[in-house]
């Protein structure tokens, strides 16, 4: 109680890091914060770095030498991690000449190298983004979450998602008759469902590759406790810091483009101030049809193409279909 009284009087926002701080946004380069940074001090890092496709915030490296320039940049993590603390890389493909490359395969030695522990490759799959013409439209990413040690923080209850068969009982046993599920819910499991941030989003900003904040949220609550550090090398537009001050906790990052400094400052106030909209944690993903939207009826004749009848939801097929 004392750590979180004092973290809520400490809610400004630094651009230089001190142990003493609660919020700190560095505007610059994320190995010149992180030598600031004591060993050990941090019980949190999770990130969604650069993924080397050209973005405007990124120069385009041939991979090696990008993997080179990440391998710099989690050793220099790794030193701050606290023995319980974990790491989170979140990641997509590198494209290479219209073939991919998973990112989180080509990092995985570096971690390892390292001596961390790989936990879970999380999967998180949203229904947005970008249409492909010669493969299949590409519709996850992965968080691969490692841990320094075998005595981590892991902290389930906070994050259990609502039980499928709430009313289930065991039906032999010493416990026959008796609810066999948790009354708080269950374990999410490695498949995340959360929307990604795009235009229709309610946080969405200008940043083309900015990560919701409920799915940083499900991190910290998990692998963190009250008045814990929690650091984004590469901040973006605050969502990191956002999702850590929101449960508690203390948030760190660096971010190099001058808009995107001012725009994690100005979410971050927001925040502070309680006035930063955001979609709540545990919201079920929108289902246009349940809702009644009129756009999911078939505007085309039915009879117009055999194929056509796949899309339909109650079709019904002869023999010959």
């Amino acid at each position: 109680m004392k750590t979180e009284t004092l973290f809520n009087q400490n809610r400004k926002i630094s651009d230089k890091f001190a142990l003493s701080k609660s919020i700190v946004v560095y505007p610059g380069d994320c190995l010149d914060l992180l030598r600031c940074v004591p060993d050990e001090s941090l019980q949190l890092v999770v990130t969604s770095p650069p993924y080397n496709i050209g973005k405007e915030y990124e120069k385009k490296l041939h991979l090696d030498l990008y993997l080179q320039q990440q391998a710099q940049v989690i050793k220099e993590c790794v030193r701050t991690l606290s023995p319980q603390g974990s790491i989170c890389w979140q990641v997509g493909n590198y494209v290479d000449r219209g073939a991919i490359i998973p990112l989180d395969t080509a990092l995985y030695p570096i971690f390892s190298s390292l001596g961390l522990r790989m936990r879970n490759r999380i999967i998180w799959h949203f229904e947005h983004g970008l249409h492909c013409s010669r493969r299949f439209s590409g519709r996850y990413e992965t968080i691969i979450w490692f841990t320094k040690s075998d005595d981590y923080v892991f902290n389930l209850d906070p994050v259990r998602i609502p039980q499928k068969y709430p009313g289930k009982k065991y039906f032999k046993g010493p416990k026959a008759g008796q609810y066999s599920c948790n009354p708080l819910g269950k374990n999410p499991g490695d498949l995340w469902v959360i929307p990604n941030v795009k235009s229709n989003h309610v946080e969405k900003t200008e940043h083309p590759c900015q990560f919701p904040v409920e799915l940083i949220e499900r991190l910290v609550l998990s692998f963190t406790n009250v008045g814990d550090w929690v650091l984004d090398p590469f901040l973006g537009t605050g969502t990191t810091v956002i999702a850590s001050i929101r449960h508690g906790r203390r948030g760190v990052g660096a971010e190099t483009v001058p808009k995107y400094i001012e725009l994690a400052r100005e979410r971050i106030s927001q925040e502070i101030d309680g006035e930063l909209r955001t979609r709540p944690m545990g919201r079920p993903v929108y289902n246009p049809v349940e809702a009644g939207n009129s756009l999911t009826v078939v505007p085309w004749d039915k009879n117009d193409s055999e194929q056509m009848k796949l899309l339909e939801k109650n079709a019904k097929y002869g023999k010959g279909s």
